[in-house]
């Protein structure tokens, strides 16, 4: 598939229309390189790159977020695609010469949720599915799970600093050995079902050793295993002192009747402060009581009574009369406060009888239960026991996890060297050489043509520090410059799509290259030949007075960007 159209457009208009040709495409920045005001930077032309990536299913963020800086976010450009709902759409075509040919049209927008667009062929696409239904459309053919589709169309797509800089090594940095043993394979044609298999099996792996390494934090395995057999012999000793203490066979029964006496002792002892406490009061008010009876000398008193009744008439009692009725009234007072007083201090006899009862009690109890040993010893002899259960628990459930995680390993392993007895055999080999022979005629006659050296690929079979095996692929060649690791990059790239269409491999047939400045221009002129004979498409973003006059002759201009028209035309909107 080529690239025919890119087309970037809000609801209202058409912002670009960037048509495409086989053959060499530039994407130019035209700010003079004496304009010291003007870098050169932030006009769009790798966002153009990044735009065709995001549409074959890479992350939104990349439009609006700094290549070698990911923390560095460009708000105006991530405002102005949401606010202005932005859509992007990539026509890709089977070849430039028919118009009947296929063509496919993907379309997405910068939206989430129900407001997202994900079209491919005017069908809406979930995003959990996005990826594999491209991989669908674009390479019907491929029946295998892995490597993905992302991973096969990464030499295709080359803006960031991985792939700009190594021929290989273009994923991300959390990419396994055996991740890049599977792609490569498969590039060479020589894939195998149970790629997928051994990648899941080797991340299984890794996932164990991990858990392994975090139960061995603190110890080994090994150190576990002492530990819990010294355990086991302290249990053993505590055990025997234990059942070795001189108590009564009726112990229990002993300690729960002597909690119950001490219950019912300091219930009496309660019940008897409170019946003091009432007797006493009642002996108080009697003996207030008792202190007003009247005893007074009455013949005084008699005197003083006949002068007021000899002054005051009508009065009927006399003054012995009062004072017996005073007397009278205070004795009945003291009867009926009283009344209670015998059967208080018979209860009070009875309590006190009976907490002297409960006193003898405990007494007998508590000499029967101390004639064995110390229970202050045997309470430290269970706790240290109680402790070291504990310990030996936790010791038992680490090495039986431990013993887990060993055999899951193993299990996983014993089914990668099923794999790798396939993999790594004769026959396989055979044909990994045969097929990396037809790779490197195209690649050396390719860099010879256009660099005057031969480049080649090889590999070897390699163990990780995990004992996992597994095939490491290189570009090997002499002492060269950054510009000519460029063309080492390109001429692979060049030499894999010739290679790909010979052996029926489904690919991409176009190149997305940035950062071409440190390439010769007479490599580049020789380029541009190349690709327009061999009917591939090369996109190149560059500066363009980097290019000599005779690229441009030969080449198609697919956008041409300044600092007065940038590729959103943000500033030309607002």
């Amino acid at each position: 598939m080529f690239i025919k159209r890119l087309i970037i457009e809000n609801k209202v208009k058409i912002i670009r229309d960037i048509e495409f040709t086989s053959g060499l495409n530039l994407i130019l920045d035209d700010t003079p390189s004496d304009d010291s005001k003007s870098t050169g930077n932030n006009v769009g032309k790798t966002t153009v790159l990044k735009l065709i990536d995001f549409c074959l299913g890479a992350n939104s963020n990349i439009i609006y977020t700094d290549t070698e800086n990911k923390k560095d976010i460009y708000t105006l450009v991530k405002d102005f695609l949401v606010d202005e709902q932005i859509t992007i759409t990539l026509i890709l075509t089977e070849t430039f010469d028919d118009p009947d040919k296929k063509q496919i049209e993907i379309q997405r927008n910068f939206l989430t949720g129900k407001k997202a667009i994900r079209k491919i062929n005017g069908n809406s696409v979930l995003a959990k599915d996005y990826e594999d239904e491209l991989e669908r459309v674009i390479m019907p053919d491929k029946n295998i799970e892995k490597p993905t589709f992302r991973q096969i169309i990464s030499h295709n797509i080359r803006y960031k600093d991985e792939s700009i800089n190594n021929t290989l090594k273009i994923l991300n940095a959390f990419t396994t050995d055996v991740e890049y043993e599977s792609l490569y394979l498969y590039l060479l044609g020589c894939s195998f079902n149970e790629g997928a298999k051994k990648q899941a099996l080797t991340s299984q792996i890794n996932q164990e050793n991990i858990f392994k390494e975090r139960l061995e934090k603190k110890q080994t395995k090994t150190t576990y295993e002492i530990a819990l057999a010294l355990l086991e012999d302290d249990i053993t000793v505590l055990n025997e002192k234990k059942s070795s203490f001189n108590l009564n066979e009726t112990l229990e029964e002993d300690l729960d009747q002597l909690n119950l006496i001490k219950y019912n002792i300091n219930k009496t002892s309660s019940l008897i402060s409170k019946l003091e406490i009432r007797k006493n009061l009642i002996e108080e008010s009697k003996q207030e009581l008792d202190n007003s009876i009247s005893h007074i000398d009455l013949q005084q008193l008699r005197i003083l009574y006949n002068e007021v009744t000899l002054n005051i008439s009508g009065i009927q009692k006399t003054f012995e009369d009062l004072v017996a009725y005073h007397n009278n009234m205070v004795v009945e007072k003291v009867k009926y406060i009283s009344q209670d007083l015998p059967h208080l201090i018979e209860k009070l006899n009875n309590s006190h009888h009976e907490l002297s009862s409960l006193l003898k009690q405990e007494k007998e109890l508590t000499e029967r239960v101390s004639k064995g040993d110390s229970f202050e010893e045997l309470e430290k002899v269970i706790a240290d026991l109680n402790e070291k259960y504990r310990e030996k628990g936790e010791y038992e459930n680490i090495i039986s996890q431990l013993n887990e995680v060993e055999g899951n390993i193993d299990n996983l392993n014993k089914q990668i060297e099923s794999i790798d007895q396939y993999l790594y055999s004769g026959d396989f080999e055979s044909l990994l050489k045969e097929q990396v022979k037809k790779f490197n005629r195209y690649f050396s006659n390719i860099s010879q043509e256009l660099y005057g050296e031969r480049y080649g690929l090889t590999y070897k079979r390699e163990t990780n520090k995990k004992g996992q095996q597994y095939y490491k692929f290189n570009a090997f060649n002499a002492n060269m410059s950054s510009g000519k690791k460029q063309g080492e990059i390109l001429c692979f790239d060049l030499a894999y799509l010739l290679f790909a269409d010979e052996e029926h491999i489904p690919c991409l047939h176009f190149l997305l290259n940035d950062k071409k400045e440190l390439m010769h221009d007479n490599q580049l002129v020789k380029v541009a030949e190349f690709v327009q004979h061999k009917n591939i498409q090369l996109v190149i973003s560059i500066l363009k007075d980097k290019l000599p006059t005779s690229i441009l002759n030969k080449s198609h201009i697919a956008v041409e960007l300044t600092q007065n028209d940038k590729l959103f035309r943000i500033e030309n909107n607002q």
